[in-house]
């Protein structure tokens, strides 16, 4: 089980990426379940980690305009196991969308300090 708590009106969970030859560093992201892809981080943030570009993609954005992004790979640890995901560079904050939720159950307490569960079904 994936936990975390709810600040400032947003779902957030910490994830783990894990990197050959060094130690993991913790990520803080709000849980987007307007976001369908896996994760996304703003470009900074992936030239820091370091994470290989693989291709361009086209997405179409919440206010329904369409732009080209990078897309890089990263391996996070998701449930305690090693998993290789899609990262977009975009936004301002690291969001997690529902391509991981994919045959998880998401669990919100929608208060200030509330816990949020991502259980495996």
């Amino acid at each position: 089980m994936i936990s975390g708590i709810v600040n400032d009106r947003q779902a957030t969970v910490t994830i783990a990426f894990r990197f050959p030859h060094r130690s993991d560093l913790a990520i803080e992201f709000v849980v987007d379940t307007g976001f369908t892809d896996y994760l996304c981080l703003p470009h900074e943030a992936i030239v820091l980690l370091g994470l290989p570009f693989k291709y361009a993609m086209p997405v179409n954005l919440a206010d329904n305009s369409k732009v080209t992004l990078p897309v890089h790979e990263a391996t996070i640890l998701w449930n305690g196991e090693e998993r290789e995901v899609r990262v977009l560079a975009t936004g301002r904050r690291p969001l997690l969308g529902t391509a991981l939720l994919e045959e998880h159950e998401l669990v919100v307490q929608f208060t200030e300090g509330g816990l949020v569960m991502i259980e495996e079904l």
